[in-house]
């Protein structure tokens, strides 16, 4: 953790000549964006379809992408190597806009997320110390958890206030993990999922579900947004599809209980808090496939787990899983306008003779 303090500390110090707290945290600020700008332009980052594979890097990444019949592709992801320029970490972030300017605020979100979580990272480090060795994991979990938090709060309020994009009625759900070493942190807002494949005694690969798809009808996500008076129904015509309404009027119809954006309903029990759970990689552990609905809409925790470990190339893993559910659409949904599809699978214990073999 050294190299990052040090490296931070002395790029934040560089940015802030003045002394005082908030020339410090604009500091931290405009560190995390030279960090961001360094990692770009040294191929770290990835913002499209495509892979992302370090030398001596342990992690292999394949993401995809596909636009659905509804439209703009309001789907967006982000892949940082290196994070925040260290080794041993790497940042995935899949992010799925809906409304009128649902892709503007994905990107935004996209855009927003990594620096400043990397700075709020940054900044309850330098708060906080364990007080022994066996605190240390839990200790390193509890600075993400506290950082995530701060950030999706941070993120929610900046967008309301961002005058280029209204997003009243629009907004966005956030799915993103952090990877340090063989710590994992997930964090989740809406209805996006994070699937792990690990190996089972008898040397299956099963899937193991991370995170809560946090749709309306959930009994805690209801119970909350029936005691802010917003309300949560399914319309006929769409039988078993819960969406959240505003208290004396049929909109907007969010078929998601947590969000960024779509003030209209912030008042009435839609947050945009994530969930915020770790996961400790073990050899058994394969792969994550970070996914909008548009995948498990169709394609269930099994059956994408033996898509992307049945992909001989892990190059073309993303892609095979979203064209899988785009032919699953057809079959299943028939009459139903496709929705975006993206997926980001990362591969935890990469060889080195893999990333010479594709490049």
């Amino acid at each position: 953790m050294g190299h990052i303090s040090s490296m931070f500390n002395g790029l934040a110090r560089s940015f802030s000549t003045k002394k005082g707290k908030s020339s410090r945290r604009h500091g931290e600020r405009e560190a995390a964006e030279a960090m961001a700008k360094y990692a770009k332009k040294n191929d770290l980052i990835l913002c499209s379809s495509g892979t992302v594979n370090v030398d001596g890097s342990n992690n292999f990444v394949s993401v995809f992408s596909k636009r659905g019949k509804k439209g703009v592709n309001q789907d967006c992801c982000i892949v940082w190597e290196e994070f925040g320029c260290q080794e041993d970490m790497i940042f995935c972030g899949i992010f799925d806009g809906h409304g009128p300017w649902g892709h503007f605020v994905s990107k935004r979100v996209r855009k927003s997320m990594p620096s400043t979580l990397l700075c709020n990272w940054q900044e309850t480090i330098a708060q906080t110390s364990p007080d022994s060795d066996y605190e240390k994991k839990e200790h390193q979990f509890n600075i993400w958890k506290h950082s995530y938090l701060k950030t999706c709060s941070a993120i929610d309020q900046d967008l309301e206030h961002y005058r280029k994009i209204d997003s009243s009625y629009s907004g966005t759900t956030a799915l993103s993990i952090v990877r340090q070493g063989e710590l994992m942190v997930i964090a989740n807002v809406g209805d996006s999922r994070a699937v792990l494949a690990t190996k089972s005694d008898d040397g299956n690969v099963v899937p193991v579900q991370l995170t809560i798809d946090f749709k309306p009808n959930l009994p805690q996500e209801a119970e909350r947004i029936n005691e802010c008076q917003g309300r949560v129904f399914s319309l006929d015509d769409e039988p078993g599809v819960h969406r959240v309404w505003l208290p004396d009027e049929e909109s907007p119809g969010l078929a998601m209980s947590r969000a960024f954006g779509d003030y209209c309903i912030k008042d009435y029990g839609l947050i945009s808090v994530p969930e915020v759970t770790q996961w400790t990689i073990s050899n058994r552990d394969q792969f994550v496939v970070l996914a909008t609905d548009g995948v498990w809409d169709v394609i269930s925790n099994e059956e994408a787990v033996d898509i992307v470990s049945s992909t001989e190339d892990k190059a073309k893993a993303a892609k095979n899983l979203v064209e899988c559910a785009m032919h699953a659409w057809k079959g299943k949904r028939r009459g139903i306008a496709m929705d975006d599809i993206s997926a980001i699978c990362l591969f935890f214990h990469s060889s080195h003779s893999h990333h010479q073999l594709l490049k």
